[in-house]
């Protein structure tokens, strides 16, 4: 009977792309991804506005450049895990070893944990900010957006949170913490050879008189 690690089985089966792409899991990254990228790259492009032809450009959130360098911050930190928890999600069926998959599951559990709660924070200060902005119409969209963007991603990575959260609780069904998948396994020694036959293979069979013997040429 196959055995199942933390949502997927323990054979170390083959990459299945439909079925991945379909995962909530995937869709949610991909949609933490996106956001991510809607945040900071909004803030890099047109977060900062020069005032009466200052020199030196100020964060559109009520010019608090804390508030611009955290949402960036976050945003592509937030980006590359993206990217590295999709590759892992994509390896996880291959791990045959449960201990690596539990390890990888709690990673994503805190990671997500801790994002959604930053991603509150961001949403939070970016709002507060932008209320005590004098000049809303020249950067209105562009914070709105960021806000908005914000908002969605404590939703997915909330979410997130929610699913790693189940596939921790999943565990290892049928086989123990040490399970590894004994086709990838290759530290099993071969089993000894036996030290003596327990009967001789041929036997010497002594012809009985008065039977037939062929004659020797």
């Amino acid at each position: 009977m196959q055995g199942s690690a933390y949502g997927a089985s323990l054979a170390g089966g083959a990459f299945d792309f439909e079925s991945f792409v379909k995962k909530p899991q995937t869709i949610l990254r991909f949609l933490s991804w996106v956001f991510s990228i809607v945040v900071f790259a909004s803030i890099t492009a047109e977060g900062y506005i020069n005032k009466h032809m200052q020199q030196e450009t100020m964060c559109m959130f009520n010019n608090n450049d804390s508030a611009c360098s955290y949402a960036v911050g976050i945003g592509v930190l937030a980006f590359l895990a993206c990217v590295a928890f999709l590759l892992l999600d994509a390896y996880f069926p291959n791990i045959s070893n449960a201990k690596e998959r539990k390890f990888i599951v709690m990673g994503d559990l805190a990671f997500s944990a801790v994002w959604t709660f930053l991603w509150f924070i961001c949403f939070c200060v970016l709002a507060n900010q932008w209320s005590k902005t004098d000049a809303k119409v020249v950067m209105a969209d562009a914070a709105k957006a960021v806000i908005a963007f914000s908002f969605f991603s404590v939703i997915t990575w909330s979410l997130l949170s929610y699913f790693a959260f189940g596939r921790y609780r999943q565990g290892v069904s049928d086989f123990n913490q040490d399970y590894t998948d004994p086709a990838q396994d290759h530290t099993s020694p071969y089993p000894p050879a036996p030290s003596s036959y327990q009967q001789a293979p041929f036997t010497n069979n002594q012809a009985q008189p008065g039977e037939y013997q062929p004659p020797n040429y």
